[in-house]
This record gives C-alpha cells, sequence and structure tokens, in this order.
C-alpha cells in the first residue's frame, strides 16, 4: 500500500519498489512507474497500485480418483504481474487518493483465477488415476499437468499474470483410507520387525551355546593340562629324590673314603711316631747305659728339683752334705771350731 501523505490541500504518494503506480490526471496518464513520488490533487487524481513482486498461493482442494475415492490436493503456485498496465486495465486495482487503499480486491480475483484453473486439471489427471497411483505418481503427474495448463491458459498473458512456478505439496486421501492403506504395511514393517527379533534371540543363543561350548572346551583343556602337570610335578619329584639320592651316596662314598685314608694316615703317623718314641727312648737308654750311676743320680734330682715347688731355703745337716758330695765326686768342706 502506498504511503499518503496531506499538506495544505496537496496529497504526497511514495510507493514502494515492488509498487507500480499508475497516476491518471483528468483523463491522461500523468505517471506510471515502480517506485514513484510526486503531489497530486485528490479530486483530480484516479491513481492505481499494481504489485509486481512474486506473490505465493497457496491451495487445497478435493478431487476424486478412478475408484471414487476423496483425496486432498495441497499445491503452492508461484506468480506475478509481469504488464502492470494490462492488469490494471483488467482488474481493479484502483486505490483511494486520500487514504490508499485499493477500492476492489484484485489479488483475491487473481487467486481465484488460479485456483479454479489448477483445480479444474489437477481434477482432469486424478479422475483417470486409481488411488494407489495417484498416491505414488499423484504429485509429479498433477504439478506437471498443472503448470502445463496454467502455461497454456489464455487468460493469464490477456490479464498481464505470469506464473513463476507450481508446487504440489501432497496429495492425502481420507483418514479411514489413511489408516486403511497404512495397515499392511505396518503389518509388514511388524513381521519384519518380530522376524528380526527371532532371528536375533536365535543369534543369540546360538552364541550362548558357542560361549558354553567354548568354556566347557576351556575347561576340559584346563583340565587335561592340570592332570599334565602334577603327572610332570610327581616326575620332578621323584627326579628330584632319586638324585638328591644319588648325591647322598655319592657323598657318603666320599666321606667314607675320605674316612677311610684319614684313619690310614693317622695309623700311619702313629706308627711312624711310635717308631721315632722307640728310636728315641732306645737312644736315651743307650746313652743312660753308659753313664756312671752317680751322674744318673744327679740327673734324677735335677729333675726331682724341676719338677717341685720354688724353695727359697734349704739347709742341709753335714752328714748329709759330705754324703751327697761324696757321691758326686767332691772333697768334703772341712769343719769350722
Amino acid at each position: 500500500m502506498a504511503d499518503i501523505t496531506r499538506r495544505f490541500g496537496w496529497r504526497h504518494l511514495r510507493s514502494a519498489p515492488t509498487a507500480h503506480i499508475r497516476h491518471h490526471k483528468r483523463g491522461v496518464l500523468a505517471h506510471d512507474g515502480a517506485g514513484l513520488s510526486f503531489w497530486y490533487r485528490s479530486l483530480s487524481a484516479a491513481l492505481s497500485e499494481v504489485p509486481v513482486n512474486d506473490r505465493e498461493l497457496a491451495m487445497a482442494f478435493h478431487a476424486r480418483t478412478a475408484d471414487f475415492q476423496d483425496v486432498t490436493v495441497q499445491a503452492t503456485v508461484t506468480y506475478r504481474i509481469s504488464d502492470p498496465a494490462e492488469a490494471a486495465a483488467r482488474l481493479d486495482f484502483s486505490v483511494d487518493p486520500d487514504s490508499g487503499v485499493w477500492r476492489g480486491a484484485p489479488l483475491e480475483q487473481i487467486a481465484t483465477l488460479l485456483t479454479e484453473t489448477a483445480q479444474q486439471h489437477t481434477l482432469d489427471v486424478l479422475a483417470r488415476t486409481p488411488l494407489a497411483g495417484a498416491l505414488v505418481d499423484g504429485v509429479a503427474a498433477v504439478r506437471e499437468r498443472v503448470s502445463a495448463g496454467l502455461a497454456d491458459e489464455p487468460r493469464l498473458p490477456a490479464t498481464g499474470i505470469e506464473v513463476v512456478a507450481v508446487r504440489v505439496v501432497a496429495i492425502r486421501p481420507e483418514a479411514e483410507v489413511e489408516r486403511a492403506l497404512r495397515t499392511p504395511a505396518r503389518e509388514q514393517i511388524q513381521q519384519e520387525a518380530d522376524r528380526a527379533t527371532y532371528e536375533r534371540r536365535a543369534v543369540a543363543v546360538e552364541r550362548e551355546r558357542t560361549i558354553a561350548e567354548n568354556e566347557l572346551a576351556s575347561q576340559i583343556e584346563l583340565a587335561r593340562r592340570e592332570e599334565q602337570l602334577v603327572e610332570q610335578r610327581g616326575t620332578n619329584t621323584r627326579r628330584e629324590a632319586e638324585e638328591n639320592a644319588a648325591a647322598d651316596g655319592v657323598r657318603a662314598e666320599a666321606e667314607a673314603a675320605r674316612k677311610v685314608r684319614l684313619a690310614r694316615a693317622e695309623a700311619e703317623a702313629a706308627r711312624e711316631v711310635g717308631a721315632a718314641r722307640a728310636e728315641s727312648q732306645a737312644a736315651w737308654l743307650r746313652v743312660h747305659g753308659d753313664v756312671e750311676a752317680a751322674t744318673l743320680h744327679a740327673l734324677a734330682a735335677t729333675r726331682l728339683a724341676e719338677n717341685l715347688p720354688r724353695i727359697d731355703s734349704l739347709t742341709l745337716s753335714p752328714d748329709v752334705l759330705t754324703g751327697l758330695l761324696t757321691k758326686l765326686g767332691r772333697p768334703a768342706p772341712e769343719s769350722r771350731a
């Protein structure tokens, strides 16, 4: 909508770049273009505002398929007014010179024209298509047919309207029919899910059985290895005992041989010592046999004195001393008066 202001009986219009303004003054076209801004008098001006931007028209209508099933078609048509002068001449785009508001409803007329045209071509397609085909391939077929039908519609170029794009959003049957159509697929999906569940359980059972067999085989192998370990330990213990017994025998034999050698050595040493002592004794006896009796007495006294306790002083009577000296072959001392 154009922006209109009032100043001293004059009106000023300022339009948007997406709005085409046509200003007639006393039946003569004074201004024509988009995004205009000008002064005018409301009593002598006739204004038209035509939008030239792309517009989206959403539509929804009912149709019937070849097997007499009701469906709802949802579509969107994008259009724009390519010839504003032609559109202003065919449709009422006039605006109030004081407020800038459309006096009619031109966009509703365009929407009705596009909707009825699209609906007509859609009905022609779906009337020859069963429900299953409409739900599977109906969107593409309806889109192509509506696009071709709008492009061939003579009223649209004559009104200055250009269709930019056509989009069919969905084709939906009634709720009960839709649920009925979904039931087989749901049942099949459920069956597939059940089959997958059973297969998963079967695989789990098989894996558990395999695991149990592996555990049993592991236990059997472990028991066999334990038996081998016990046998090996017994063999090792028996071999160790035999080795210890053999070592003890060797040590005993060595000890006995050592003791025999030691006894023999000791006996030999004893014989040699005895012989030496006998020879020494014989030599001692031979020496003493050649010595006089007085010398032997003196030696005996000396040995006796060596074995007696210490004597600090000894008193001998003259008779004893004289006898002793006489035995020793020495003169007796003279007596003092």
